[in-house]
């Protein structure tokens, strides 16, 4: 699995979290989403349908009443998107996934894979239980090519350049997931929320990534401190809402 943190994005803020650049964001104190999956010795999820759980992780985690307003969770989630936005994905099995069940969160689940997905928590004060899961060690397969999508569904887009282990992916995934829900409107996010979030991960071919990569859409660059070199692009969102008055990225690959 992965430790990751992104920093830029195409067309944020001054003050984005996600830019590459050190900024005051720098100074605050560091937060961290903590996202667990579970990956069982002889039934472990499909690769695709764990970053698209992540993904949706992310986005009920964003939407709970709880990280909301006065919610329990919303000075946490305040501390974190305020700092650098950094998402840890771990795996666990057996008595390690109760453990991790036990603690405040969201588990949401897929066609196979579980994801559980906690409210932020300081760099250096994870909870015992999720400090002792492993990072890396396992990475995931599709036992057959993801199902085409229609032009309804949100996509988050990966770069055909970069080979990423599952976690790694998991993580981009939700940071894309993540860019594209500040952009939406109110009520594109209560629909989309309404809706359960559906969405779908796939990986563009080469000359659709170039058209994305350019349309002006949530763009997802890597701050490098895992895997691939920093300002690596990793995912685009490309959610319906956000099309509108921007260039085409569909279109043979």
């Amino acid at each position: 699995m992965s430790s990751d943190e992104t920093t830029a994005a195409s067309g944020a803020a001054q003050d984005s979290p996600f830019r590459h650049e050190q900024t005051a964001r720098d100074e605050a104190p560091q937060f961290v989403l903590p996202l667990v999956v579970r990956i069982e010795r002889n039934e472990p999820p499909a690769r695709t349908d764990a970053l698209e759980t992540a993904a949706r992780a992310v986005l009920v985690l964003l939407g709970d009443e709880r990280s909301l307003g006065e919610g329990e969770w919303a000075q946490a989630v305040h501390d974190w998107q305020d700092a650098r936005i950094r998402k840890v994905v771990r795996r666990a099995r057996g008595a390690e996934w109760r453990r991790a069940e036990a603690l405040p969160g969201i588990t949401v689940t897929g066609k196979s894979a579980e994801v559980r997905v906690f409210p932020p928590v300081p760099l250096d004060g994870w909870p015992k239980d999720l400090a002792r899961l492993q990072v890396s060690g396992t990475d995931l397969d599709d036992p057959e090519p993801p199902a085409d999508t229609d032009a309804a569904t949100p996509v988050l887009w990966l770069s055909p350049d970069l080979d990423m282990s599952a976690g790694k992916a998991m993580a981009q995934a939700g940071h894309g997931a993540q860019l594209a829900w500040w952009e939406l409107s109110g009520e594109d996010r209560a629909a989309w929320r309404e809706a359960g979030f559906p969405l779908a991960v796939r990986t563009a071919g080469p000359e659709r990534w170039e058209r994305l990569v350019t349309s002006g859409l949530p763009l997802v660059r890597d701050a490098g401190f895992t895997e691939i070199a920093p300002g690596s692009c990793t995912v685009v969102a490309d959610h319906p809402a956000l099309r509108l008055g921007r260039p085409a990225a569909d279109g043979p690959e």
